[in-house]
């Protein structure tokens, strides 16, 4: 049994703690919001953000930050991507040297372009930061539907001790050393689902969609590659596999967001209606400068920015897109 702090109580981080919690770990949930703490105390569900999954009664649920990173073996990080930073400083001076911190969010930051990882380690130098990433949604890991994940650390003993943490009999947990891989899956595939959303709300169909998923896969690879990461990464869990899910699922804010918009939601209206952090929409820009920087060539990233924040109708997006110079899809592949 492990001594686990699950810093963040929205959907995600419920789950998480729900699924530790059923694994046989001592579980402390966290939340800075006092009335978050005290709804979750009193009724033992998150009625707003993950109805109908109760919580054990031996799960500690506090506001004391200090008090849930007593000394635990893992501290779990669930807060949304624009908070990531803001609470990792908060966390620091309670932090002991070497403790496990899993990032579990997913977003790149837009002012320093630095993933949740590398602002992690920036504020808390102290802490061994690993991922826990792949196509997961909070609301089947709260009902145990069987899902599966990968971690990564930059040990491979880290990586397996946290993978016999997290797997259970329903949530299968593989490994990998490429951080920087599995990061930049899982915060550039929310963009890529705002526009296969936004395709959606404009009545478009499965051929569309198919071809966001695929040329989405394509960009994401090529800008990963670029920065450092593995090919084979964005093939994987966190790539591919979450790319799909949050393209096509029910349960996905992007893709819900997207869909708004594409029924001619402004931006902040479609933010307003999902009620929780549409994190593609903090990565875009990210994404964007991330294209400029390393001269990668990202279409798709780019019209979701310019339908994001100049106000450009989605329907001439994807006719901008459709239109584009002609293109070889596999220009590595030689001709006979």
């Amino acid at each position: 049994m492990a001594k686990v702090s699950v810093l963040g109580a929205g959907s995600w981080g419920t789950a998480l703690s729900l699924l530790l919690c059923k694994n046989g770990h001592e579980v402390t949930l966290w939340s800075a919001l006092e009335d978050e703490v005290r709804m979750l105390c009193e009724k033992r569900e998150h009625e707003s953000k993950l109805p109908g999954v109760r919580l054990p009664e031996d799960m500690k649920i506090t506001a004391d930050l200090e008090d849930s990173l007593q000394d635990p073996d893992v501290a779990v990080l669930a807060v949304p991507s624009p908070f990531t930073r803001s609470t990792a400083h908060r966390m620091a001076p309670f932090v002991k040297k070497g403790q496990i911190i899993v990032n579990v969010a997913k977003g790149v930051e837009e002012h320093t372009l630095m993933t949740l990882s590398e602002i992690i380690s920036e504020e808390i130098p102290q802490a061994d930061v690993c991922v826990l990433s792949g196509p997961s949604h909070a609301e089947e890991v709260g009902k145990g539907l069987p899902t599966t994940c990968v971690v990564s650390a930059e040990k491979r003993e880290t990586a397996e001790y946290l993978q016999g943490i997290f797997m259970s009999p329903v949530f299968r947990v593989y490994t990998t050393p490429d951080i920087l891989g599995v990061e930049l899956g899982g915060a550039l595939k929310n963009v890529i689902a705002l526009a296969a959303g936004t395709a959606d709300g404009l009545g478009y169909g499965d051929n569309t969609k198919a071809a966001l998923i695929t040329r989405g896969i394509a960009e994401i690879s090529r800008l990963g590659t670029k920065m450092g990461a593995r090919a084979e990464t964005f093939y994987g869990l966190s790539g591919i596999g979450d790319l799909i899910v949050t393209c096509a699922s029910v349960h996905s804010r992007n893709r819900k967001a997207g869909y708004l918009m594409g029924k001619g939601y402004t931006m902040q209206e479609a933010m307003d209606e999902v009620k929780m952090v549409v994190e593609g929409v903090y990565s875009a820009r990210a994404a964007k400068s991330l294209a400029e920087k390393y001269q990668v060539e990202m279409p798709i990233i780019e019209e979701v920015n310019k339908v994001l924040f100049e106000d450009k109708p989605a329907a001439d997006a994807v006719r901008d897109l459709m239109l584009r110079d002609k293109k070889v899809e596999t220009p590595m592949l030689p001709w006979q």
